[in-house]
């Protein structure tokens, strides 16, 4: 994602209240936060090495 291109909307006394973004930007930001919760869900998880997951995914068919 490169620069975030936003437009702030503000009130009377010149705060910023809100920020417009460009729709494709909104969703990837979106995307990110599922991400990053689907990590934080799943941290306890054991980890495999790099050989089992090969292993794993060949005998799925997957590779």
């Amino acid at each position: 994602m490169g620069k975030i291109q936003q437009q702030y909307i503000i009130n009377e006394k010149g705060q910023k209240t809100a920020v417009v973004l460009p729709l494709e930007e909104y969703e990837e930001l979106l995307e990110d936060i599922h991400d990053l919760a689907i990590i934080a869900e799943r941290r306890d998880e054991p980890a495999i090495s790099f050989d089992e997951l090969k292993k794993r995914l060949k005998e799925d068919g997957l590779l």
